[in-house]
């Protein structure tokens, strides 16, 4: 088993920082983003959409997309669990975890991928009105998210989750893409400080 990882692009620090909760290791293998090494012919053959991380089993099956990848170490290995384990516990992290990846990680996305000039090469064409546009939607779930937090430590109840992972790295990603968490949202920084204080945080 092989994981194709990308440095500080979040889809594979999201990975990571799941795997570094389970406590698992395993080789990997760098594929140069800044080179565009995603876009190599080797690479390609692994993954025809370009995109890291990618997940090499032992039987030859590729696994692509950072949660699909999440959810089988899950089922591999389900201490601690990440995804939930009742029924409802289990819709409520799916839930956040999705509302996080389409209204905060997405944004923010948008906003490095058509507003950073370092991006240029990989977003064509780059759209500047779309990185503007998507700057006011950040703020406005980080508000929503602020008000949800008020009454938990966590994005989807008391228990760290995988919806915690893809906030943290969401969050983080801001700071290239050049944007900041209001002071005001005080909820959402105690939070982040806190998560950003596991270990696994590091990885």
């Amino acid at each position: 088993m092989k994981l194709y990882d990308g440095g500080r692009a979040p889809n594979p620090r999201r990975v990571r920082v799941f795997l570094a909760e389970k406590g698992i290791e395993m080789p990997t293998e760098q594929v140069d983003l800044g080179a565009l090494a995603q876009k190599s012919e080797a690479f390609t053959a692994v993954n025809p959409l370009q995109r890291v991380p990618a997940l090499v089993l032992d039987d030859g099956t590729v696994l692509t997309e950072s949660i699909a990848i999440c959810r089988y170490f899950e089922l591999l290995h389900p201490e601690p669990s990440l995804f939930g384990r009742a029924p409802k516990e289990v819709a409520v992290i799916e839930m956040w975890q999705r509302r996080i990846e389409l209204h905060l990680l997405f944004p923010v996305s948008h906003v490095f991928r058509n507003g950073h000039p370092a991006m240029a090469a990989m977003e064509v064409p780059q759209v500047p009105e779309w990185a503007e546009a998507n700057k006011p939607r950040v703020l406005d779930f980080l508000r929503l998210l602020d008000r949800e937090l008020q009454g938990r430590p966590f994005i989807a109840g008391d228990s760290f989750s995988v919806a915690d992972i893809t906030g943290l790295v969401s969050v983080d990603f801001m700071k290239p893409a050049k944007l900041a968490v209001p002071d005001e949202l005080t909820n959402v920084k105690r939070w982040h400080a806190d998560v950003s204080a596991r270990p696994s945080a590091k990885a």
